[in-house]
């Protein structure tokens, strides 16, 4: 096969998965409606809920100012992706169960190519989600992002990259979406709490903000909230620069995994 042959086929096989993973996700409706109305959720019965609650100066010193809805919408829209994003893992389970990863892998496609077409696939819906929670909560902030947006849309990019590809690693290491499950839910509730989504971290004691330092989405709620809201708990250069590193990692780590994958 000629280089650019070799190339061809290797942009055409990614840009084939990542079309999958996006129509696959597209056709389940009830998995699109309940990814939806999650963050929705959290914004109309935790954010409203709360943001009547929490006025007082002991509330705005650990909000550093902001309002609970400012602090709390950049949170929920990092929350959107982290979750559909890191689940998103889960879908190699179901492929090597029903066959469609044998195909795959006897295809004359390099699983390189495979891998990070799923990833990006996944890694693009969740964009596509956080963009969504965003645009409906922007009411609900005191003033609308204008230049933060191409950072936020930065942070949720390489959040989701970081996410989707641990996720596959996963995945391509666990037999059982039972076993795939119990995993996400046992990292996934520790690093929503670590990350400063919905609880701040400004005043938090300093074991829990030296624990937040290993969680990959303390990083793109930090990234988002910084774009969003204009209020930081770490520079935004090193928010992106440690995402970019993880995410290149975690990248890394899932095309190993996935080489080293058997259909069933």
């Amino acid at each position: 096969m000629r280089p650019g042959q070799h190339e061809a086929s290797f942009f055409t096989a990614l840009s084939v998965m990542a079309y999958r993973q996006l129509r696959s996700f597209l056709r389940m409706k009830a998995r699109l409606v309940m990814s939806i109305g999650r963050p929705l959720l959290w914004l109309f019965f935790f954010g409203l809920g709360w943001s009547s609650t929490l006025r007082g100066p002991v509330a705005q010193q650990a909000l550093r100012g902001m309002s609970f809805m400012d602090f709390v919408v950049p949170g929920v829209v990092m929350m959107s992706v982290f979750f559909t994003s890191f689940f998103a893992g889960s879908s190699v389970i179901w492929d090597r169960e029903f066959g469609f990863l044998k195909e795959v892998m006897v295809a004359p496609a390099s699983r390189t190519a495979v891998i990070l077409g799923r990833v990006l696939g996944d890694s693009l819906i969740a964009i596509l989600q956080g963009v969504l929670t965003l645009a409906i909560a922007t009411p609900l902030l005191s003033q609308p992002p204008t230049w933060g947006l191409p950072v936020a849309l930065s942070a949720m990019f390489l959040t989701a990259l970081a996410y989707a590809s641990l996720g596959t690693a996963i995945g391509c290491s666990v037999n059982t979406i039972e076993t795939f499950q119990l995993i996400h839910i046992t990292l996934a509730m520790p690093m929503m709490f670590l990350s400063g989504a919905v609880v701040p971290l400004y005043t938090a004691p300093l074991w829990m903000k030296v624990a937040s330092v290993l969680v990959p989405l303390a990083y793109g709620v930090d990234a988002a909230r910084t774009a969003i809201s204009g209020v930081s708990l770490m520079p935004l250069w090193l928010d992106m620069t440690v995402l970019a590193c993880l995410a290149l990692a975690f990248l890394f780590i899932a095309v190993k995994a996935f080489e080293r994958t058997t259909p069933l």
